[in-house]
């Protein structure tokens, strides 16, 4: 399961384990609820925006493919999004999976489908990164004029647009060179690497050469701009609580759990994400105690931890109640931050363990720096004439998946 795989799994997954027991050249009305133990800023849905669909007068020259597992937009499309997800088998694998994953994909619709309910009715992940990509090609068209025009292209895992839709389009649009841009700052088997994977699939499916020069940016975990957009989002929530109370905040940042069987694999996720938190308390000063903890374990196997319920319960038990939770692996709100975070944790576990003061601070979304931090982001990766990361290139040491060895020679033999 990838960090950024949503509370949906964890609930699914205790579904799942009962039935294994058993058998440069050169959507609709978005509401976040507001409350003392989250962020006040709002987050807008338009449910007629199309972000595949952008005013470009010129034929575009350079594609950026946003890729993100994505998120159902309303709850009709709950079904299909759980179907999608559990069978991806880079993402977990379930026995005789192409029968158990759509009895666990509609056992748990319902469930899954109250969830959303709570938090507006959908996800906003797409209209965000539409809104993080309009930002991006237009800063890009300035930094860049020999490369312009860019257009962004938004390629999801589980819900359309679809990763492989988003490359037909590029294909259909004459893109000549071609930027898979993961939305994950750290680099996991089974998030970026599943969307890399999608991408070689497609092209391994049809027999075909790409007629797109291709290369990726496959992580950026401590990017200084991503750093700059947390550490401001951190001090924008430390301010709002007590004076008296403010220095010892404890920053608690947060970011999806993983097996402990595919993090001894080699997969490099948790020493990605402890990086960015490194980098962020420098930024910080160390103002605050912090730590960094887990969330979304799913069953009884081992997962990395401290789970976040769990320090969360444990601090209180020791006295420490003022509490700010920090989602560091996830840019945009989705259910995790607006379900897992706020509901079930800063307000139902917040009110049993007796917190004093909880919050939680503002994802990245529509922030304009962070709309900069990803066009810098690309500006710098296609003036150097690298296709990937040298780490990309590297197959986990302990890897049991030969899709990924694969992929990655696909990209590291691209010419541009």
């Amino acid at each position: 399961l990838p960090h950024r795989n949503m509370a949906v799994v964890r609930a699914a997954g205790r579904s799942w384990l009962q039935v294994i027991r058993s058998s440069s050249c050169g959507g609709g009305g978005w509401i976040d609820p507001q409350s003392r133990w989250q962020s006040s800023a709002p987050a807008t849905q338009t449910k007629d925006l199309k972000p595949q669909t952008q005013p470009i007068q010129r034929k575009p020259k350079t594609g950026i493919l946003m890729l993100n597992m994505g998120g159902p937009e309303t709850l009709d499309e709950v079904h299909d999004f759980l179907l999608r997800l559990f069978l991806d088998k880079d993402l977990m694998k379930l026995p005789v999976q192409s029968k158990l994953a759509p009895f666990i994909a509609k056992r748990r619709t319902p469930k899954i489908q109250h969830q959303y309910s709570k938090i507006g009715g959908g996800s906003p992940i797409k209209m965000w990164t539409a809104k993080q990509g309009e930002g991006m090609v237009k800063l890009l068209d300035e930094l860049s004029p020999c490369t312009a025009p860019h257009k962004y292209y938004i390629g999801f895992r589980y819900v359309h647009p679809l990763t492989e839709e988003a490359i037909e389009e590029m294909e259909k649009d004459g893109i000549e060179r071609a930027v898979a841009f993961t939305q994950y700052p750290q680099y996991s088997c089974s998030t970026t690497g599943s969307s890399l994977n999608a991408i070689y699939r497609y092209y391994h499916a049809k027999g075909k050469k790409p007629a797109m020069k291709w290369s990726t940016i496959d992580r950026w975990p401590t990017h200084p701009l991503l750093i700059q957009c947390f550490a401001e989002h951190i001090q924008k929530e430390l301010v709002k609580f007590p004076e008296e109370k403010r220095a010892d905040v404890v920053i608690l940042f947060s970011a999806h759990s993983l097996p402990m069987a595919v993090v001894n694999r080699g997969d490099p996720y948790p020493q990605e994400v402890g990086a960015t938190v490194q980098k962020v308390m420098e930024k910080l000063g160390h103002s605050n105690p912090y730590r960094l903890v887990w969330q979304s374990k799913v069953g009884p196997m081992a997962w990395l931890g401290p789970q976040t319920n769990e320090a969360i319960e444990g601090l209180c038990q020791r006295g420490k109640k003022n509490i700010l939770l920090v989602p560091i692996a996830f840019t945009s709100d989705h259910i995790e931050t607006l379900y897992e975070l706020d509901i079930e944790y800063a307000q139902v576990l917040a009110n049993e363990c007796g917190v004093e003061n909880i919050r939680r601070a503002e994802s990245l979304n529509g922030n304009p720096l962070f709309s900069k931090a990803l066009a810098d982001l690309v500006h710098s990766h296609i003036t150097s004439d690298e296709v990937c990361s040298k780490q990309l290139t590297l197959r986990c040491p302990l890897c049991m998946n030969p899709v990924c060895g694969e992929t990655k020679s696909f990209f590291a033999s691209q010419q541009l």
